[in-house]
């Protein structure tokens, strides 16, 4: 959501005149856009801060503004503490950047006084559907499509809806033609984002009829069969069967679905006001996998919330043990200012306890993941070609519509291009593979 966002700021600044430094050291402002999810995001933002401070002291004329969710939540907070950043902007506000960068460069100081230019009232509506994302350092064949914001599930651990606000979606006719656009440009596939993307609907007609996310994912897919389709991320309560069989209807659409699950334990599951049961999402799981065998699952996951047992944490393991995730995120719970949480839960585990637990689940998930990756040794896949390995310019990577990494002799491919791949070998995290002739 935050390299989209990039893209749309790109787009109004560009407009406005300014264009896009080769690096830092050439810039006249360095604009960090930012993530308030975990207290691990933010500590990271105030430390490269810190250090572009240091070079702003080299160059006493470079300005330095924080933009995104931590800019609407910590807001003058970062103008006035060590900080001392010279503007801030809340997702909301970016089409008042001009503005801002304008009087930054007036002013003596390199500071806004005036506080309200540093957010704005947070939309009901979609605040950037006009607009047409610069591409910034992509590989001009994946790109990302924003089709809606916010969130409104307030779970009890979550600062989004207090950052980015209630959602809206997008009209789909924009999206559509946004992902076309990027077709005929030679891009390859679009991934569809939003904080709960089954939440998505646009009202068509005064409420006669409505476009849905099943609605929307169909016709975006049928473009172009040569255009993948990727989508993130779903929230479990909302994946419906609909959307499942769309998925399987449509080949373009990627067999991949990312469905958060936060705790393997129905009290904890509660507490965060998640509003699904474990049983629910293992009816959910074992749905995708109905109508789409080859389906690969990914998760979030926090270790250590508010009360948590050793017993819900063991209900968290057996849960992965259950599923059998492909790949996951896995974090220890930070109480975030302004949640249900921070207000009424304590952050009553402690860090050691917390990381202990973090570990074994990283542990489990590693031996799942190389397990998982070992069936596929043998499998043909088609892939989409990405680009050079890290490791060897000798060697392509592209991925699979499982979304996995798989890793190449080049030979006579192309970034660009589908090509069929034989897996040969593997790790936990990547698949190795050869071009089938």
């Amino acid at each position: 959501m935050n390299f989209a966002d990039s893209e749309v700021i790109a787009a109004i600044l560009t407009k406005a005149g300014y264009g896009i430094g080769e690096s830092a050291e050439e810039a006249d402002f360095i604009l960090i856009n930012t993530c308030a999810i975990r207290d691990n995001a933010e500590q990271r933002v105030r430390h490269r801060v810190r250090e572009l401070k240091a070079m702003q002291n080299r160059r006493p004329g470079l300005r330095i503004g924080v933009l995104g969710c931590m800019a609407e939540r910590l807001q003058s907070r970062l103008m006035t503490e060590e900080e001392n950043v010279s503007f801030v902007c809340g997702p909301d506000a970016y089409r008042r950047l001009p503005e801002m960068l304008a009087q930054v460069r007036r002013n003596e100081e390199l500071r806004i006084k005036n506080e309200e230019l540093a957010a704005v009232e947070l939309s009901a509506t979609e605040t950037y559907a006009d607009i047409e994302p610069v591409r910034l350092a992509g590989n001009g064949i994946s790109a990302y499509i924003s089709i809606m914001r916010g969130c409104q599930n307030y779970c009890a651990y979550c600062v989004v809806p207090y950052t980015r606000g209630r959602e809206r979606s997008r009209d789909p006719e924009t999206i559509v033609r946004e992902a076309r656009t990027l077709f005929e440009q030679g891009y390859r596939e679009v991934t569809l984002l939003g904080q709960n993307v089954n939440s998505y609907e646009w009202i068509v007609e005064s409420g006669k009829w409505k476009v849905g996310f099943p609605e929307l994912m169909e016709r975006v897919a049928e473009i172009d069969p040569r255009l993948r389709v990727r989508f993130a991320t779903s929230h479990p309560k909302d994946l419906s069967d609909k959307l499942l069989e769309v998925m399987a209807k449509y080949p373009n659409i990627c067999r991949c679905i990312h469905l958060p699950v936060q705790s393997g334990s129905n009290r904890m599951l509660k507490l965060m006001n998640r509003k699904y049961t474990v049983e629910w999402y293992l009816d959910r799981v074992a749905a995708i996998r109905r109508a789409m065998p080859d389906c690969s699952i990914t998760t979030d996951v926090i270790a250590g919330f508010s009360t948590e047992t050793l017993e819900d944490h063991e209900a968290t393991l057996d849960l992965f043990r259950k599923v059998r995730y492909d790949y996951a995120y896995m974090f220890k719970y930070s109480l975030r200012e302004g949640t249900y949480a921070w207000k009424h839960l304590a952050d009553d585990i402690a860090e050691e306890e917390k990381t202990r637990r973090l570990n074994e689940i990283i542990a489990l998930q590693g031996e799942i993941a190389l397990e998982n990756n070992r069936l596929e040794v043998g499998k043909e896949y088609e892939v989409l070609v990405e680009g050079e390995s890290h490791r060897s310019k000798e060697q392509l990577f592209g991925r699979n519509s499982q979304n996995k990494v798989i890793v190449f002799d080049k030979g006579d491919a192309v970034p660009g291009t589908y090509r069929r791949l034989r897996v040969e070998k593997c790790t936990a995290a990547t698949l190795i593979g050869a071009l089938v002739q």
